[in-house]
């Protein structure tokens, strides 16, 4: 018998001073069996600095890159189906980012691992044709702090200002400072 997906809730309050994005969103998780909570929490991390400020264009929304091996961990869609931003998480191979950037008007890659470095070395010069990609890193003290605030259910306030995110749930925070490793 399969193992199925476990549903996690998150009610997010997020001010994003940085893009001018004040608003409350409820998102649901399934978290694939394969799944870490420091992976899941990377993914709702993803969603909230990534939120579209304009909802009427489509929205950021949850994908199944663990079920699906087409698609991402997060995408947006506009209104006709197209692409508008693809979003990954982890560590992608050049192949898969080079077709997203295909496939979408924008790239994002949120990595969080310490081993980071080694892989953004062996891809950074096969991914520099595509203009539209962006590769972050989340170093990974920050990722496994916040792995620690997932829960079941959850009231998370993210606030972020000059790049830098903080995530609680009332009673612990964590900062986070994405670092880009491509040039703009």
């Amino acid at each position: 018998m399969a193992i199925k997906a476990i549903i996690y809730k998150a009610n997010l309050q997020i001010a994003d001073m940085d893009r001018n994005l004040y608003v409350d969103h409820a998102v649901t998780i399934a978290r694939h069996p394969s799944e870490t909570d420091e992976r899941m929490m990377i993914r709702l991390l993803a969603l909230a600095l990534n939120l579209p400020t304009d909802p009427n264009h489509g929205t950021l929304e949850f994908a199944k890159d663990l079920w699906e091996t087409d698609e991402p961990a997060l995408w947006h869609k506009d209104l006709t189906g197209q692409i508008k931003h693809w979003v990954e998480i982890g560590q992608p191979d050049d192949k898969r980012l080079m077709k997203a950037s295909g496939r979408s008007d924008r790239v994002t890659v949120l990595s969080y691992s310490a081993s980071t470095p080694i892989w953004w070395s062996a891809i950074a010069t096969r991914i520099t044709r595509a203009a539209n990609i962006a590769v972050w890193q989340v170093d990974a003290a920050q990722s496994q702090a916040l792995a620690e605030l997932a829960q079941r259910s959850m009231q998370l306030q993210l606030s972020v200002q000059d790049g830098t995110a903080w995530v609680g749930d009332g009673q612990r925070s964590v900062d986070i400072t994405p670092q880009r490793l491509n040039p703009r």
